[in-house]
């Protein structure tokens, strides 16, 4: 049987390191289309690290590599003009990164990351908030922590600015832009 907790103490016991699950994690967002719907999508292929010190979050720190090519809006023609030159260039720039540069606690359960978000060359401070879900041992022997995130950034300000008028006003994509995290980290350390 697994334990899990979610109690303010709990954030002084994920002191180590992490490494996050891609496979029970998801790296998402969402995009209003046509001014009217909404599309979600995700990056399949990602990787992330973090070092944390439970006791004193300041000399946290947490990197997420993500491969761009990896988009997937379960439309192929649309995730094809995703990667070209009109959005995110994949040719020449094939990974997102973030970098943080503070992590601190907002909550008894809550921690906010800010840190270097770059798309496209660009590099902007973002700051997401998270939810500390809790920790849990799993079958296979694996302490694992929980958490879940997201944050609206303006696409613009990556120099992702493609867009195609509407006869009826607006345009066909949003600039805001929202980012999904659903994190499974695996304590490795």
């Amino acid at each position: 049987m697994s334990t899990i907790t979610a109690t303010p103490a709990a954030l002084a016991d994920l002191t180590g390191s992490w490494t996050i699950d891609p496979t029970h994690s998801r790296v998402g967002f969402v995009a209003r289309h046509a001014m009217v719907t909404k599309v979600r999508g995700a990056f399949n292929d990602f990787e992330g690290r973090a070092v944390v010190d439970g006791a004193d979050l300041s000399g946290s720190r947490v990197n997420l590599f993500i491969q761009a090519a990896s988009i997937d809006t379960r439309n192929e023609q649309r995730d094809e003009h995703l990667r070209s030159n009109d959005f995110f260039d994949m040719e020449q720039y094939p990974q997102i990164t973030f970098a943080s540069t503070s992590v601190t606690q907002t909550g008894p359960a809550a921690l906010e990351i800010t840190g270097e978000l770059t798309v496209k060359g660009i590099t902007r401070a973002v700051s997401v908030p998270f939810d500390f879900e809790g920790m849990a041992a799993d079958p296979f022997g694996n302490q694992r922590a929980g958490f879940e995130g997201a944050v609206t950034i303006n696409r613009r300000d990556y120099g992702v600015t493609w867009n195609a008028a509407l006869e009826t006003g607006g345009v066909l994509v949003s600039d805001k832009i929202v980012l999904e995290f659903e994190i499974s980290a695996i304590k490795t350390v």
